[in-house]
């Protein structure tokens, strides 16, 4: 395959990446819009664009994905959008009859300069836009960040557009749980309830894109967080946002804008990050921790202690988005394992860079972190020093495959599994799962690879 031929050489690269570790801003966007009740997602450029943004989140979710695109031609690439965007409006509320469309720009739009704001007034000043309904937008340009770039500034957006100072304060909490699996957000809203605390969660793609199949098709799942909770918003308690670079920004922008207090968190993925969350949310609701709670808790604890014999001095190399990278970094050196090769795609600057520097201080060997980095640098250094474990998305499996080292799929794409929508990663649950699944990589590792000498059956 086309990866041996990678060489153990390192040269500096400033203007060339070779297999990047991330994809493009709207394919983000489109994700965080379908956590909206009653969202049409809508690309305004070209259907090119439009269809790989799709398509790119219904090979990961194996779920349909519904959109709507302003499909630009050639005379819309030179003479701008606006045409197309109006009746696209049009035909969008009347043919289908969405809560919200929320709009996001690609590189065609953004080089011409479409003046979104501008388009979607001019829309609803000619009656286009219905009486309560919606249309809101982001700029999400594909030559810059990355989907979860795309993620933040459509989850940004959602405040700029609902949220709406108050005089009086709610018990609510603001929940912006990252750029995570709809069963990871699943999992957060159910310890939150199990704490007794009421919350808003935004975006929320659980029951969107991991409902049930009841061979009825919905245009609009009953999932998503409603117009009418968003709206609430600049009226909460306070906000707890999950993973810095995903969700941080919206919590800032409400923060500014409303007043809202915020704490922004690493996402919950292992014991020490769920203990966090679980932590601030009791603090800021005034609750106790209940005991179904503990004994998830004690459960981690245990399978922890049982198997962190097979985990210690383990050298591990991992790729994916920042605040997922920085979370898996963190829970491995908890094990006493060595996560020495991490990247991200994502351009996630120095602040970021530091807090993976921060977090591997104590590891006992050399740790190579790029941020911004790509998939052929992060194999250039597997090739140099191998590593026990791999764990990235579905493009990793070359990598595992030409250099034979254990693989955990996770981030995204995975785009040759089943069922990463339906359990989560994140608390004390889906930190369990994650201990489970690297032990099963470890383990059929050494049982492969031991003589009959020494082929247990108790290991």
């Amino acid at each position: 395959m086309l990866l041996r031929h990678t060489t153990e050489e390192i040269k500096e690269r400033k203007a060339l990446t070779v297999n990047p570790a991330k994809t493009c801003q709207p394919v983000g966007a489109m994700y965080a819009a379908l956590g909206i009740h009653g969202c049409l997602p809508h690309s305004h450029g070209s259907q090119g664009c439009y269809a790989y943004h799709r398509s790119a989140l219904t090979k990961h979710y194996k779920e349909p994905v519904m959109a709507a695109t302003s499909a630009f031609t050639e005379g819309a690439s030179v003479f701008g959008g606006q045409a197309n965007l109006v009746q696209a409006i049009d035909n969008i509320f009347t043919v289908y009859n969405p809560e919200v469309i929320a709009v996001h720009t690609t590189c065609l739009s953004e080089t011409i300069g479409d003046d979104i704001p501008q388009i979607v007034s001019k829309a609803t000043a000619s009656g286009k836009v219905p009486p309560g309904k919606y249309v809101i937008h982001a700029n999400t340009p594909s030559y810059v960040g990355s989907h979860v770039t795309g993620f933040a500034n459509m989850t940004k957006a959602m405040v700029t557009y609902f949220a709406e100072p108050a005089e009086k304060r709610s018990k609510t909490l603001n929940l912006i749980p990252g750029y995570v699996e709809p069963s990871d957000m699943e999992e957060i809203r159910r310890l939150t309830e199990l704490l007794g605390i009421e919350a808003i969660m935004f975006p929320d793609t659980s029951r969107v894109l991991n409902g049930p199949l009841t061979g009825k098709f919905r245009m609009y799942p009953e999932g998503g967080v409603t117009t009418a909770a968003l709206s609430k918003i600049g009226a909460g308690a306070g906000t707890v946002a999950l993973g810095a670079i995903a969700s941080g920004p919206a919590a800032k922008a409400l923060d500014t804008k409303c007043k809202v207090p915020c704490e922004i968190l690493d996402l919950p993925m292992g014991l020490l990050a769920t203990d966090a969350f679980i932590d601030t949310l009791r603090r800021i609701a005034g609750v106790n921790v209940p005991e179904a709670i503990n004994y998830e808790r004690g459960q981690m604890v245990d399978i922890i202690s049982d198997m962190h014999q097979y985990f210690y001095g383990k050298r591990v190399a991992v790729v994916g988005d920042p605040d997922q990278l920085l979370a898996w970094t963190k829970f491995l050196v908890s094990l006493d394992m060595y996560p020495v090769y991490l990247v991200t795609g994502t351009p996630a600057g120095k602040k970021f860079e530091t807090a993976l520097r921060d977090a591997t201080r104590d590891v006992p060997q050399e740790v190579k972190i790029k941020v911004p980095g790509d998939l052929f640098l992060f194999h250039q250094w597997i090739k140099q020093a191998p590593v026990d474990l791999l764990i990235g998305n579905t493009y990793v499996k070359y990598i595992a495959r030409d250099e034979d080292i254990p693989f955990i799929r996770h981030g995204f794409p995975i785009l040759d599994r089943v069922g990463h929508s339906y359990f989560p990663t994140v608390g004390y649950r889906g930190g369990i799962r994650l201990l489970e699944m690297m032990l099963d990589k470890l383990l059929d590792r050494q049982d492969r690879d031991a003589p009959e000498t020494a082929f247990e059956l108790t290991m």
